[in-house]
């Protein structure tokens, strides 16, 4: 039987504000309720939204622990959970807690870790794959025939999306902030690559995908880009925001809406409601988990320790890493 103790070291968010907020702290180790697991965590992903809850201070409780992603082993079992025992080697989605040495997780948001991923890859996976297959296939429908174009090609979410989905056969082109990355994303499996800031990107993109243009893209700089957006799209395309840019609005050329009939809509993983993320859990079982360790292989930018979590998220804060940026809890 593994000895689960009372309390644990848990990174908090002490209030709003820069990096320095982040703090640790002894918290209570909970116990998983019905359909519930609790994990010991090994390691975890450093992800946007988690700059984006540490600046804003929402839920700053002092109890508040970031991290949605993860990677370690089954401490205990909540009623009703079947298929995982104790100590198995898993990585999951969280709704939060990541940055501690104990998270519950519900059980259809955890899977066994690939044999061939480290404890660090492993944690890489889970937010970038789950962000992926929920807004290119359940949100916006992607289909093989069409071409999708994905703002921050060598992000954490990015770099892992270009790799599973030139993997299964979809045609991607990402977009990036200099010529490094540009390379880089031709490593992930990429078709092409450009600078988001070239002002011919909307002419180079439609030249990339001869003509037609992008049906569906995902946009992470809420919408920093979208004259040129607006001119690449494909009749009928949908345009998917990630990030809200700090409450920053869109300022819509509506006739070039109308033109091409564009959808633009935006999504927030965290808040969508667990049955329609296990479907996306389902999905990433069929198609994606076969490839993690073969043809899927996080880039991990950088390992800190839990107690780094501040310098972790300054270095995100910079934009210079290609790929993950990873916390340490245990050895691997």
């Amino acid at each position: 039987m593994m000895h689960i103790p009372k309390t644990q070291t848990a990174i908090v968010i002490s209030g709003p504000g820069g990096p320095d907020v982040l703090v640790p702290r002894e918290l209570p180790v909970e116990t998983p309720g019905a359909g519930e697991i609790l994990i010991r965590v090994a390691a975890a992903g450093i992800n946007r939204h988690d700059i984006h809850q540490r600046a804003s201070g929402k839920h700053s409780d002092g109890r508040a622990v970031p991290g949605l992603e993860i990677c370690g082993t089954v401490a205990a079992l909540g009623s009703g959970v079947t298929g995982m025992t104790q100590g198995d080697r898993v990585m999951a989605l969280v709704p939060g807690g990541g940055y501690g040495q104990y998270v519950i997780a519900p059980a259809p948001l955890v899977m066994p870790a690939p044999d061939g991923l480290s404890d660090i890859e492993a944690a890489a996976i889970p937010e970038a794959v789950f962000t992926t297959w929920w807004n290119f296939f359940h949100l916006m429908s992607l289909q093989k025939d069409q071409f999708a174009l994905f703002h921050g090609g060598t992000s954490g979410v990015g770099h892992i999306a270009l790799q599973a989905m030139s993997a299964l056969g979809y045609n991607v082109i990402a977009t990036v902030s200099s010529a490094q990355k540009v390379a880089a994303c031709g490593d992930f499996g990429a078709m092409a690559a450009f600078s988001y800031d070239d002002p011919d990107l909307a002419s180079k993109v439609m030249e990339a995908t001869g003509g037609v243009g992008i049906s569906t893209l995902l946009d992470v700089s809420a919408g920093a880009h979208l004259a040129q957006d607006l001119a690449m799209m494909a009749p009928d395309g949908m345009i998917a925001h990630l990030s809200g840019g700090g409450g920053s609005t869109l300022d819509l050329p509506v006739r070039d809406l109308m033109a091409k009939r564009i959808r633009i809509t935006g999504s927030l993983l965290r808040p969508l409601p667990l049955d329609r993320k296990s479907q996306v859990a389902d999905a990433i079982r069929r198609d994606v988990w076969p490839l993690l360790g073969t043809r899927v292989r996080p880039s991990i930018a950088q390992v800190f320790p839990l107690t780094d979590a501040a310098a972790a998220h300054a270095m995100m804060e910079t934009g210079s890493h290609i790929g993950k940026i990873m916390l340490r809890l245990t050895p691997d």
